[in-house]
């Protein structure tokens, strides 16, 4: 599964980054989700354990059964190495990190995992690069924007940039036509209000758009 997970992430270019939903409202959120085009999804950890990681696993594991064959699941924040053998336990195919640790990457490789470890320097991303990552995941862009992500990758062309932090519906476009070759985007306040509200016709739709704006 470790090429396939690698082509589905090159072909669909979006990782929609769950993090502390409740676990009731997983499945409608994630439906809704895949009823909108989106097929690759990241639970986080919880690094100050407040959610254990057990928990975490159980909810990859749940999903990826309910989902088999339609989507894939991985795991982010990911500090410990042992939170990448329960993420493949549970049938995850994809491990991110918000940082660049050589101990995590290699671990990953080695369970046959793809490997997104996070990165903002130059210097970090070729780190990450050398110890044998998939992906390297420009982290958080929120201030930096397009325009250091296509400062950072001409000289870094050979690296393949997936681009976090303040990717939106408005300017997504922009990251992908600046060197990313996919993006992680999280949950919109508007979409955690519809969550609220149970209002999943508004979530599948708004991923819907998302999705369009970049098949077009």
């Amino acid at each position: 599964m470790y090429r396939q997970t690698l082509e589905l992430i090159e072909q669909e270019k979006i990782i929609v980054i769950l993090r502390g939903i409740p676990r009731e409202k997983l499945l409608p959120l994630v439906s809704a989700m895949y009823e909108g085009g989106i097929r690759l999804v990241e639970l986080t950890y919880d690094a100050c354990g407040n959610i254990p990681d057990e928990e975490i696993a159980d909810r990859i594991s749940f999903l990826a059964k309910h989902f088999a064959g339609k989507m894939m699941f991985g795991a982010g924040t990911v500090l410990k190495k042992s939170q990448i053998a329960q993420t493949k336990a549970a049938g995850g195919h994809f491990i991110i990190s918000p940082d660049t640790n050589p101990d995590i990457i290699t671990e990953t490789k080695k369970e046959g995992l793809v490997s997104i470890p996070g990165a903002l320097t130059p210097s970090e991303a070729t780190l990450a690069h050398r110890c044998g990552a998939d992906f390297v995941k420009l982290f958080p862009l929120t201030q930096l924007g397009v325009g250091y992500l296509k400062t950072i990758c001409a000289p870094l062309s050979h690296i393949s940039f997936l681009a976090v932090g303040g990717v939106r519906i408005g300017n997504i476009l922009d990251y992908l036509h600046s060197g990313a070759c996919g993006v992680g985007v999280g949950i919109t306040s508007e979409q955690k209000e519809a969550l609220e509200q149970n209002d999943y016709h508004y979530i599948e739709e708004s991923f819907r758009e998302l999705v369009n704006k970049i098949r077009v």
